[in-house]
């Protein structure tokens, strides 16, 4: 059967690839959710005046791949303590949330979140928020698989971000 799943972890591009390479996710879309006005452009969400965050929308097989192995992955790609944005990307519309669209995720999410915060990997309070899931709104189409358009881009503006630093630093021991 197949599900969704809707992360928010700083800028979409960064946030597609960790994601495609698994069996069981059938399609990874970059978009906005969470905010207060209808179809929502790129340069709206960047503003911060749109109150929409910048998300991935992650279609999967639950028979294959489980909620829960996603938000695995979903953890190591961010830094769960930063409420104000991720790495360089900073604002509002670059923050952290899962996003639930059944109270099973919820209750997942919450569990996960809890958990990670009970492991002593990080130093802060974790302050990722778990939201009801809104409408998604697919971002443009050059936005869409970013690392494989612009794979020279993708991987400076991962290294300049300090993304993959992190990763490693908190978990690669």
């Amino acid at each position: 059967m197949i599900e969704k799943a809707t992360f928010a972890g700083g800028c979409f591009w960064c946030m597609v690839k960790p994601f495609v390479e698994w069996d069981g996710i059938h399609k990874v879309t970059s978009g906005y959710m969470g905010g207060h006005i209808e179809n929502p452009t790129y340069e709206d969400v960047k503003k911060g005046t749109s109150g929409h965050l910048e998300v991935v929308e992650i279609e999967y097989d639950a028979a294959i791949f489980s909620y829960e192995q996603l938000l695995d992955i979903y953890w190591m790609q961010i830094d769960p303590t930063d409420a104000y944005g991720q790495f360089h990307d900073r604002g509002a519309s670059y923050a952290t949330a899962i996003f639930t669209y059944t109270e099973e995720q919820k209750h997942i999410a919450i569990a996960s979140k809890e958990k990670l915060a009970k492991s002593g990997r990080f130093d802060k309070p974790i302050v990722t928020i778990i939201r009801d899931a809104q409408h998604f709104y697919p971002a443009e189409d050059y936005h869409q698989d970013y690392y494989k358009k612009e794979p020279q881009h993708y991987k400076k503006d991962r290294t300049i971000s300090g993304r993959d630093t992190f990763i490693e630093q908190h978990w690669k021991k």
